[in-house]
């Protein structure tokens, strides 16, 4: 950039050289020498400029001012998993079994009746992810795998009792049922799309889930008949107690995830997460299951 400079310094002294003429006939050619070095200067600075050279608001626009995310990356993460259980149909299939062709569950529908309640419990886990991004300027979107272990458990029991007269005979059922469910791990394949502000990018997140729990059914149905009225009529009829249980070893369940994060750039290759993801799952034979979970990670992009 030096010559630029020595041809300004020559423009200004082209504009003050020369014999002495009166100041009326000499004002218009100096004016017209220091503009035509203004001129030259104004046209040819940009090519041959650096960005160091330029003035600090147009060195803004050669460099983004937003973090770049396109590209792989692999992570660690840490959970906090918050969900409920709702047991209500968990042992129903059971109860319809003990009971099957009889008066009782034809005509009061015994496997109907609902036992068990919805139980909330809470557990930590860990894991990892890794993923990659495309970038469009500040708009990113990227596909991910997600891994958590954890060991989050519910566990519900109760009994209910019931009676109804018909025929001159009662009939009279007593269900009492547990069920345990624990979730070992799951995956998830989740799509990504965020926005990206300096070296911040929030996202929004949808996924779909697999995942592996052991659950525990069990159930012990007594049934009475007896003869009206009472007393002093006797047992004419029933059945049990009858015990019937069902448990499944790392059953595989499936569901979907929602959610939404933010991740912040430390350096060109290091970053961090916050995240919230909701999870509800299907395939539990009667258990309905969702989680809360809430995420802490940091990760390396290449």
């Amino acid at each position: 950039m030096g010559w630029l400079r020595t041809l300004a310094i020559f423009g200004a002294a082209s504009a003050t050289s020369g014999a002495p003429r009166h100041p009326r006939q000499d004002a218009p050619r100096r004016g017209l020498r220091a503009g035509l070095a203004a001129l030259v200067l104004i046209i040819v600075a940009p090519a041959g400029a650096t960005a160091a050279d330029m003035p600090e608001v147009l060195r803004g626009s050669y460099t983004p001012t937003y973090a770049r995310w396109e590209g792989f990356y692999v992570g660690g993460q840490a959970a906090y998993l918050s969900g409920g259980a709702d047991f209500g149909n968990a042992t129903q299939s059971l109860v319809a079994f003990i009971l099957r062709n009889t008066f009782i569950e034809q005509n009061f529908g015994v496997s109907r009746w609902t036992t068990l309640d919805k139980r909330d419990a809470n557990s930590t886990g860990f894991g990892g992810f890794f993923g990659y991004n495309s970038q469009w300027d500040d708009v990113v979107l990227g596909l991910e795998v997600n891994y958590v272990k954890t060991n989050w458990q519910a566990l519900a029991s109760d009994s209910i009792s019931r009676f109804s007269d018909s025929g001159g005979v009662r009939y009279a059922a007593t269900v009492d049922a547990s069920s345990s469910f624990k979730l070992i791990d799951y995956a998830s394949i989740r799509g990504r799309a965020g926005y990206v502000i300096d070296q911040f990018m929030p996202y929004a997140l949808v996924g779909f889930v697999v995942g592996r729990a052991d659950i525990l059914n069990s159930v012990t149905v007594t049934e009475t008949e007896t003869a009206l009225p009472t007393p002093p009529g006797g047992i004419i009829g029933g059945v049990g107690p009858t015990t019937n249980t069902e448990g499944r070893t790392d059953k595989i369940i499936y569901g979907y995830s929602a959610g939404f994060g933010l991740d912040v750039a430390l350096t060109p290759n290091i970053f961090m997460r916050a995240e919230y993801e909701y999870i509800q799952f299907f395939g539990l034979g009667g258990t309905q299951f969702y989680l809360n979970t809430a995420r802490a990670g940091i990760g390396l992009k290449f």
